[in-house]
């Protein structure tokens, strides 16, 4: 009778290539109820690998990578997993990373400075629906 899935469940792929900030955003979500972390990256050839093998809800990516660009990441995945929720979390905070990402198919775009205790309100008002993203 404990077969029942909390509808609310929302599975995450972090890729940051910082270990310090990873695990801080993993420690974060951990806390979040209905929130799984379903894998993390640090490259842009393990997030890749990571995300189509997972298949979150969401991933938390941040532009710069070890061997590559979150924007690569976004590129091949957005097609393949339209999806998919991206929340864009870096330091580049830039207008113009923003127009690149969200072209690219990221929902939101948080700046790592300021921001960074967004990623677990945006994670929480999505509950677990993908289908609940804004369309681009």
């Amino acid at each position: 009778m404990d077969n029942a899935q909390p509808e609310s469940r929302t599975n995450v792929f972090i890729v940051e290539d910082s270990a310090p900030i990873r695990e801080r955003l993993v420690g974060l979500l951990r806390d979040t109820e209905g929130v799984t972390v379903v894998g993390e990256a640090d490259t842009a050839k393990a997030a890749v690998e990571g995300i189509l093998r997972t298949r979150p809800d969401t991933v938390v990516l941040d532009i710069q990578l070890s061997g590559g660009s979150g924007i690569e990441v976004l590129r091949k995945i957005h097609p393949l997993a339209p999806e998919v929720v991206f929340i864009v979390l870096t330091n580049h905070s830039n207008p113009q990373y923003r127009r690149i990402c969200t072209e690219a198919g990221a929902s939101h775009f948080l700046d790592k400075t300021s921001e960074f205790a967004k990623v677990m309100e945006v994670i929480a008002g999505l509950g677990g629906a993908g289908q609940q993203r804004l369309g681009n």
